[in-house]
Order: structure tokens, then sequence, then C-alpha cells
């Protein structure tokens, strides 16, 4: 079973589709207006954040081809939840902006997981064999 199913494309495209529009609205207005100050402090973060929006747009047209963009968001939000989210909430030091944080991270995670074609994602990513190690003289 290494097919996906027209559904699932959709779902997939759907995904790719509120992140793109959900980062498009977060974080380009923050981009275009700012001060030297918010630069140094968050323009890293906002940078990457465009970024996987930019890429975000291309998996509305390739769904398949960008499921390691998910990949991404289900790894680093899960790792920023487990690592930094949780023991702050452990110890009882949420504060409201860290509380949306955890919220739009938890609604990420569960997006990415329910989006992903996890049989593919077996089929292709850990049963089939990886990519070849040796240089090849041929041209692709």
């Amino acid at each position: 079973m290494s097919e996906i199913s027209a559904f699932r494309l959709y779902v997939l495209r759907a995904a790719y589709a509120l992140i793109a529009v959900g980062l498009a609205l977060m974080v380009w207005p923050k981009l275009i207006q700012h001060t030297s100050e918010w630069a140094l402090k968050d323009g890293d973060t906002f940078g990457l954040l465009a970024g996987i929006q930019v890429l975000a747009m291309l998996g509305v047209r390739y769904p398949v081809k960008m499921l390691p963009l998910l990949f991404f968001e289900l790894t680093w939000k899960s790792i920023w939840l487990l690592t930094i989210a949780l023991p702050l909430w452990r110890a009882n030091q949420i504060d409201p902006g860290t509380a949306d944080s955890i919220q739009a991270c938890v609604f990420g995670v569960v997006i990415s997981v329910i989006a992903i074609p996890w049989r593919y994602v077996w089929a292709k990513f850990v049963r089939e064999s990886g990519d070849s190690w040796r240089w090849s003289t041929r041209s692709a």
C-alpha cells in the first residue's frame, strides 16, 4: 500500500493551506513592519516561520513531495512541547504568552498527526531502501 487516496491528498492539501494561511496572517505583518530591536530579538524566528509558510504553499500543489515539511512541523513542535512547555507546566510557570504557544503547538501536532499518511510514510520512508551512498559518474 504505497498509494495515497484522493481524500488523503485533500487532507494533506488542507493541512498545508492551514499552515500557509495561519503563518501568513501571523508572520508577514511583523516582518514587513518592525523595529530594529524586534528584528534583533525575533527576526530569525519569524524569518524561519516565513520560510515554512512559503514551503507550505508548495505543499498545496505537491502534497506528497512536501511531506518532510509536515515531519519538521511535527518534530519541532513536539520537541518544544516536551522540553520547554512541559517543564514550565510542571513548575506552574505558564504565562499567557506561553499558553498561547502551547495551544498553537498542540494544534499543529494534532493537524500533522491527522494529515500525515502514516501507511505511506511507513512504506516509503521506513521499509523502502534509502538512496545510494555511492558516487555516480552518470548525470541524474
